[in-house]
């Protein structure tokens, strides 16, 4: 398998789009789903063990207790990597905010030579991305913010998707994050200290996305935002800049 897409689940089982993510690996033999259990209370573990019996390309991991998005994507892509050893190992939210269609174009930028390529949520012409107000504004917020504490030009630091090299995973994955909720600034952050700002801006790519769609009923609520500033303030202390 060339790429491992790991989706974090949890209490998904009434949202998660089993039929997408399975004609998805029909009609592309390179790609394969490993779905992170994170301790669901519904019946998501069920629902998850009928969707992976439909395809080989669909897997799972059950993580017991439940330790929040952060914990289970972690542990699924060192899982995916460990197990599988695939070239490209991306996160993606549940909720296809990021539809399916957009895997293969990101990890394009791979074959070109990028060690990560984060999805850009940018409103534009010719571009089907739709943000609730609010939001879109908090996160333009934040995003400033987190770009000038990381001294790197990132525009859109949360998109919830994400794709890596392999050997960048087995690097950047292994230790708990600090952070609860902002553990995709985290790994830019790692990333750059362990390989250097100059490798930095050029091995991170932002790619456009030309879908993307706030969909209903996210774990992440608006208010969540508030507690950015002292996660930000964490980061910036435990990965200080050695340029």
């Amino acid at each position: 398998m060339k790429t491992i897409v790991v989706v974090p689940c949890y209490n998904e089982s009434k949202r998660l789009r089993q039929d997408d993510f399975l004609h998805y690996v029909e009609q592309n033999g390179d790609v394969a789903f490993l779905f992170a259990n994170d301790g669901s209370r519904d019946n998501t573990l069920e629902v998850l063990q009928e969707l992976t019996a439909k395809h080989e390309r669909l897997l799972m991991l059950d993580i017991q207790p439940n330790g929040g998005k952060a914990e289970a994507v972690r542990k699924g892509m060192l899982y995916a990597a460990g197990q599988y050893k695939p070239d490209y190992i991306a996160f993606w939210d549940a909720d296809l905010a990021t539809p399916l269609d957009e895997i293969e174009p990101m990890a394009e930028w791979c074959d070109r030579g990028y060690d990560v390529v984060t999805g850009l949520r940018l409103m534009r012409l010719g571009a089907k991305v739709k943000r609730k107000t609010a939001r879109h504004y908090l996160g333009r917020c934040f995003a400033t913010v987190a770009s000038m504490m990381l001294k790197l030009p990132v525009y859109d630091t949360q998109c919830g998707s994400k794709l890596f090299r392999r050997e960048v995973v087995e690097t950047i994955f292994q230790e708990q994050f600090i952070t609860r909720w902002l553990f995709d600034v985290e790994l830019l952050a790692r990333y750059k200290q362990h390989y250097g700002v100059e490798k930095a801006t050029q091995k991170i790519y932002e790619y456009p996305l030309f879908q993307w769609e706030d969909i209903d009923g996210s774990q992440l609520k608006s208010r969540d935002f508030f507690k950015a500033p002292l996660e930000l303030m964490k980061i910036g202390r435990r990965y200080k800049n050695k340029d």
